[in-house]
């Protein structure tokens, strides 16, 4: 797959087209964090957070309970 990097080099980006575009699609985040001491584990954090807008979710609720209702 051959990726145009020249349309994206003359492209600026703002914080606002990065908010707006998470918000809009929706983001997930997935991580581990796990604190060892002397080999003895102490402190296992499993994160998971999804970041979207509360009008991106309604809507994608509403696709999937149309598509168990046809199943």
């Amino acid at each position: 797959m051959e990726h145009n990097h020249e349309v994206l080099d003359n492209q600026e980006v703002t914080l606002v087209d990065v908010l707006d575009t998470v918000l809009d699609k929706g983001v997930v985040l997935q991580g581990n964090l796990l604190l060892t001491v002397a080999d003895i584990d102490l402190v296992y954090i499993d994160l998971k957070v999804l970041i979207s807008s509360v009008e991106s979710l309604l809507e994608a609720g509403e696709k999937y309970d149309r598509k168990e209702a046809v199943e």
